[in-house]
């Protein structure tokens, strides 16, 4: 059962019970991941055989297949899929920044190009609970940023198939190419490169810890989008808020994962109790009622405050991934919260519907990192150029200043560079070039 607290006998630290995102799992991953870096397509078969029990005649899926996947898929929910990459990319289109260029200043020119990367690697698990919603959120982004190339990795089933509705959703998205690989193995064969697998220049996603720990330790040689923990969610309710909502909103969040967190902070002791016996009830009507349930008694809590403003300071020295603000008047909190992934106001707009459908991205950063980490955009999929012009006549008017700066930080070769060009030369002319 869910534990209920009052807010001044917790810690910071204990009201969300937070797995490290940096696992325990970093000799096996580095194992992997040389085991790849040397073996190339033969090792990532062998991986997958090893780790998943399929060893796939082919690593890159087919158009045939995803063909026959989008036979498969329920028109009704191809309908939805479709729906909801049109609500992604409206909300994600409006990211897309512009180059820009200054001529403010005469003999002087000065700019920002925006470019996309050129490839890609985006990872979709696909063991427990298969995230076609996750192929649209990591997709979408990048190919309205441009990207030329979307790689996209995916574990396969027992049979060496890839789940049918990820397989529509990466043709609904946009995806380039698709992979039957999972697990760290995948996120190297992305970072090095195999014979079939193109190296990509960034890697984006959710996955377990060792997929996790495989982004960490390739991180460098690629980019990453972060380093994802758990998923977890702080619920700030008042006390006329349905027990059965805020149960069901916490217990959305419980069955991702054992080690996802379910937090609700409320001013009202009677709504906790009440919230408490609604999760017991729930409970046992969920497919996923064995994870739900560890995750709820061993990170769940409830917290009375003394009011929502202490609930308000609490959340924004929390940082949480997910934040429901479920009053009457959100709007007049939000402009209190500073750190959270992605906040959700009202009582009619639960967690999920920002997962599948809203339209905002679900891939958020995690274990307190909010603090300093935004959602995934489109900027996570451009990189930018700065460019300079100088005309003889612009830098006679810097140039004094220059080795100033650089004399003071004891750099004559950075002096020198701007001195020389206005030194007489030898045969007494002024430098002109």
């Amino acid at each position: 059962m869910i534990r209920i607290y009052e807010m001044g006998s917790l810690r910071d630290e204990e009201i969300f019970t937070r797995s490290e995102p940096v696992s325990q799992v970093a000799d096996k991953v580095a194992e992997i991941i040389r085991e790849v870096r040397d073996g190339g397509d033969e090792a990532l078969l062998r991986c997958t055989e090893r780790f998943d029990g399929v060893r796939p005649e082919r690593l890159e899926v087919t158009e045939a297949e995803i063909d026959a996947a989008f036979a498969q898929v329920e028109p009704d929910f191809l309908q939805v899929l479709r729906e909801a990459a049109a609500n992604i990319e409206d909300f994600h289109r409006r990211q897309k920044r512009e180059s820009f260029t200054v001529t403010e200043k005469a003999g002087i020119i000065l700019g920002q190009r925006v470019l996309p990367l050129e490839r890609v690697g985006i990872y979709v698990p696909g063991g427990t609970a298969p995230l076609p919603s996750t192929v649209l959120m990591n997709a979408i982004p990048a190919r309205l940023a441009g990207v030329s190339e979307i790689v996209m990795m995916t574990p396969p089933a027992k049979d060496g198939t890839v789940n049918s509705g990820i397989l529509a959703a990466a043709r609904v998205a946009g995806v380039t190419r698709i992979f039957r690989c999972g697990g760290a193995q995948a996120i190297a064969a992305m970072a090095y490169g195999t014979e079939t697998v193109p190296r990509v220049d960034k890697i984006v996603g959710p996955g377990n810890a060792f997929v996790a720990e495989a982004k960490k330790q390739v991180f460098g040689q690629v980019n990453i989008d972060m380093i994802a923990g758990p998923s977890e969610v702080l619920v700030l309710a008042d006390g006329k808020s349905n027990p059965a909502f805020v149960a069901a909103d916490l217990l959305s969040q419980a069955e991702h994962d054992r080690n996802a967190a379910a937090v609700l902070v409320t001013d009202s002791a009677e709504l906790a109790r009440r919230v408490q016996a609604e999760i017991e009830r729930q409970l046992p009507l969920l497919e996923r009622e064995a994870i739900a349930r560890v995750s709820i008694e061993n990170n769940g809590k409830i917290i009375v405050a003394r009011d929502l403003m202490e609930g308000v300071a609490a959340a924004n020295r929390i940082a949480p991934e997910h934040l429901e603000i479920c009053v009457d008047q959100p709007f007049d909190y939000l402009p209190l919260i500073r750190n959270a992934g992605s906040v959700f106001l009202g009582r009619w707009n639960p967690e999920p519907l920002g997962d599948y459908f809203a339209g905002p991205n679900h891939t958020l950063p995690t274990s307190g990192t909010a603090r300093f980490y935004s959602p995934l955009s489109v900027d996570d999929f451009v990189k930018k150029m700065q460019f300079s012009y100088y005309t003889r006549e612009a830098l006679a008017g810097a140039w004094e200043k220059v080795s100033l700066f650089a004399r003071q930080e004891g750099l004559t070769a950075h002096a020198r560079a701007v001195e020389l060009r206005f030194e007489p030369e030898e045969d007494g002319h002024a430098g002109d070039h």
